[in-house]
């Protein structure tokens, strides 16, 4: 490794090929120095080995030096340092990581039926495209004590969550399927009830009431709905909900008692399926 003023003055023959040698020493171990060449003019690159080990490649621009990249010795490797360097990956047919791959705000695409494999090039996750897709799934994780969750986003007001077996198998869960108890109110005298997002209910009562035609139904679904009586107030239901017998039961409407009721919906009526009444409210 060496540097040279690159000039070659008049001289004896053995002292200018002693020169020439040292211009070409120069010039074969890329101007390397722990410093820039004297003779550095613009554009003019030259290695820094300040770093035995990691030395800097530079560019001098006639003013300053431009780093341009770092070569590892140990690893073998080329370290570019300009962030905006682009390398083309097409002819690379097996890629590898260096460290965690950073999108930087940006998506990764992935053709129609193509999407991530395993360890053995086994297909783990495939994603299929929707030329106008407008809604998604957004996966959140979570810290200590909470759960990660799997939501459906998108730009429609309500986007419900589908999940599909193949042929004839069947979806299965780890444990059974949770859904979690919401509250009903009343207003005007009447409840609005929404069968899709609260399927498993419950009403605490605040004054006389009338349980109006759920919304969002659908065939073959299962409604629960538990009233508590915070009071003696009366209960009534819409014509949609059919009882047993076609007859409303005699509702409990004493304060501090429980009626528990659930119905299924036939594609026209919520049909009675099951009812418990009077029980102690705990």
């Amino acid at each position: 490794m060496a540097q040279h003023d690159y000039d070659i003055a008049n001289q004896s023959f053995p002292s200018f090929r002693s020169d020439l040698n040292s211009v070409l020493e120069a010039i074969n171990t890329s101007n390397s120095g722990t410093s820039r060449p004297t003779s550095a003019v613009a554009g003019t690159v030259w290695l820094d080995t300040t770093s035995a080990t990691t030395p800097t490649l530079k560019f001098y621009d006639g003013t300053d030096d431009i780093s341009l990249a770092t070569l590892d010795y140990t690893a073998n490797t080329v370290n570019w340092l300009d962030s905006s360097v682009v390398a083309d990956l097409v002819n690379d047919t097996t890629p590898q990581l260096g460290g965690t791959l950073d999108t930087n705000g940006n998506n990764i695409q992935f053709d129609d039926s193509r999407g991530i494999a395993d360890v053995n090039n086994n297909s783990a996750l495939e994603f299929q495209s929707t030329a106008s897709a407008v809604n998604e799934f957004t996966i959140t994780n979570a810290a200590t004590g909470n759960n990660p969750v799997l939501s459906a986003t998108g730009s429609d007001t309500n986007v419900g969550l589908e999940f599909t077996a193949k042929g004839t198998g069947t979806i299965k869960f780890n444990d059974l399927a949770y859904i979690p108890q919401q509250a009903l109110t009343s207003s005007s005298n009447a409840v609005a009830w929404d069968a899709q997002a609260k399927p498993n209910a419950y009403h605490l009562t605040t004054e006389n009431t009338t349980f109006s035609a759920p919304t969002n139904n659908t065939e073959g679904s299962f409604i629960c709905l538990e009233i508590n009586y915070n009071g003696a107030h009366t209960i009534a239901f819409n014509t949609v909900f059919e009882f047993a017998a076609s007859t409303a039961p005699t509702f409990t409407s004493t304060d501090g008692k429980t009626d528990i009721l659930v119905f299924r919906y036939n594609g026209s009526v919520w049909q009675e399926v099951g009812r418990t009444l009077n029980l102690s409210e705990s």
